[in-house]
């Protein structure tokens, strides 16, 4: 499944939550980078994501992906 980021996709493998740190990296949904430790979703703003935790917002925290936990 192709993404449509407004920015390089190997920009998501370098960034980390920067209020949990939290690695691997966030993830894109629905126009934001988002953590699934701590559930802050932090914005895009002109194809540059915004990582100041002043700008997250909570996510839904993702369901579980099929087939992974047994």
């Amino acid at each position: 499944m192709k993404m449509n980021l407004p920015f390089p996709a190997e920009l998501l493998e370098l960034l980390a939550c920067p209020a949990c740190e939290h690695r691997p990296p966030l993830r894109w949904q629905e126009g934001a980078l988002v953590c699934d430790e701590c559930h802050r979703a932090y914005p895009i703003r002109d194809g540059i994501p915004v990582l100041l935790v002043e700008e997250a917002t909570q996510a839904e925290p993702s369901p579980p992906s099929e087939g992974g936990e047994q």
